[in-house]
């Protein structure tokens, strides 16, 4: 079967320090649990409780009003003790709920009553969506409701892809749920299809180590009447990027000799969510967690409820080897940097890496040598090293071209003088737009 990758750059790596295991754990119930009130793309949402308030498993607490926000939702049952304030390593300004655990839940330990229709149109599914703040969970945090909505707006011909692209090994979460909660991917990703009403097929984006999970979600397809197939991809990093996965998706279209038309691409969080808030008017209230790096004791993966404290979760993989310099959230190259251990997980956390200071670049900063190795790996065709320059010599606060950047930084992974390449060209790009 044919792989389809991008044209160029990219790299493959290996990590040690991410969990091996292939399963998920379940993590302790958080006695305190930390609430932000914005997990999306946009502001803040409006908080509905105050302090003294009892609130119970899955109860709406934040409400989503402007574009970009979403609903938030209690991920435990207890009181709210107090309302916190704190900048993150962006400098951007969160506000967040501290519930005390109490009581009794909704959804855990209970049976789930099913409330999925077979006719479902889209009009139910774009309330049920935004009644459950339901996001993209891959790192994006924009609502899926948001997204849909700007597809319809084009009434054109649709394809939803399901992305189950494992070109990082820092998406070792997602490779379990996907294991584990494979027939309810497959479902959700009918469930839009056919309710949004202007998709033409579903398919299986896989890259090639991977293969046989792809084989397993197209015959669970089976067993809908829709048109499917799967994609075998490249694992070579930044291909489930959505600009070099388009690239791959055209190539398959035009051998296969059938049109995309306009592109949905979800992934197995996202549509495990989608599979909840439509079948059991569920919240998002855990996600899959992956835990590692070179400062943490027993790596593992956990199904972590929302609002749990980071530092808790760590202690639960047996604490810290050595202290570590750096902590983020997400991949070490692209996550965020964590500013407190009691940050808390977020419908977005797909990984936490704690690293030592041998790993990180920040700490062993040099010269360019002018190797070159930055222009071999750049998926868009960069030179790196020069627009690095432009910015240090010259001084230089924008750059034509650079708004193709899509910040993957594979730059920075291979630059051996550990420079901020690709935070220098998203800087230049960003100049660029303002300018």
């Amino acid at each position: 079967m044919k792989v389809y990758s991008f044209p160029r750059g990219g790299i493959s790596f290996n990590d040690p320090t991410i969990p091996q295991g292939k399963t998920s754990e379940t993590a302790y119930l958080p006695i305190l649990s930390i609430i932000p009130l914005i997990q999306h793309s946009g502001e803040n949402t409006q908080s509905l409780v105050s302090v003294g308030d009892t609130v119970y498993e899955g109860m709406l607490i934040g409400k989503g009003i402007n574009p970009g926000t979403a609903n938030i939702h209690a991920s435990v049952p207890g009181k709210l003790i107090q309302k916190i304030n704190w900048n993150n390593s962006e400098g951007l300004h969160n506000k967040a709920l501290l519930i005390r655990m109490e009581g009794s839940f909704n959804y855990l330990g209970k049976k789930e009553e099913v409330f999925l229709r077979n006719n479902l149109i889209y009009r139910e599914l774009h309330q049920t969506l935004s009644d459950c703040g339901i996001v993209e969970m891959e790192g994006t945090d924009i609502p899926v409701c948001d997204t849909l909505d700007e597809l319809q707006k084009t009434g054109k011909m649709q394809t939803l892809v399901v992305r189950c692209v494992f070109d990082d090994p820092w998406l070792a979460a997602d490779y379990a749920l996907c294991k584990e909660r494979m027939n309810d991917i497959v479902e959700a990703s009918f469930i839009v299809a056919k309710a949004c009403g202007k998709f033409e097929r579903v398919i299986f984006a896989v890259s090639k180590p991977e293969k046989e999970i792809g084989l397993q979600m197209l015959a669970l397809a089976g067993q809908y009447k829709f048109t499917s197939s799967m994609i075998l991809t490249g694992s070579k990093y930044p291909q489930r990027n959505k600009r070099e996965l388009e690239l791959v998706l055209k190539d398959y279209a035009r051998d296969e000799n059938f049109n995309l038309g306009q592109l949905l691409i979800l992934g197995p969080a996202t549509l495990a969510a989608i599979h909840d808030a439509v079948k059991f008017h569920k919240p998002i209230l855990e996600r899959y967690v992956a835990l590692g790096g070179s400062a943490v004791r027993t790596p593992c993966i956990m199904r972590v409820r929302i609002g749990k404290r980071i530092g808790d979760l760590i202690e639960e993989c047996g604490g810290f080897i050595n202290a570590p310099e750096t902590v983020i959230a997400g991949s070490p190259f692209s996550g965020k940097k964590i500013v407190s251990l009691d940050e808390p997980v977020t419908k977005s956390t797909y990984a936490i890496c704690a690293m030592v200071k041998a790993q990180n670049a920040e700490y062993l900063k040099q010269d360019c040598i002018a190797c070159g190795d930055c222009r071999t790996v750049c998926p868009v065709g960069f030179d790196p090293e020069e627009l690095f320059k432009h910015v240090m010599i010259y001084g230089e606060t924008q750059y034509s071209g650079t708004e193709i950047c899509h910040g993957c930084g594979c730059c920075d992974l291979v630059c051996p003088s550990h420079l901020p390449l690709s935070d220098t060209i998203m800087g230049l790009s960003k100049g660029k737009q303002n300018g």
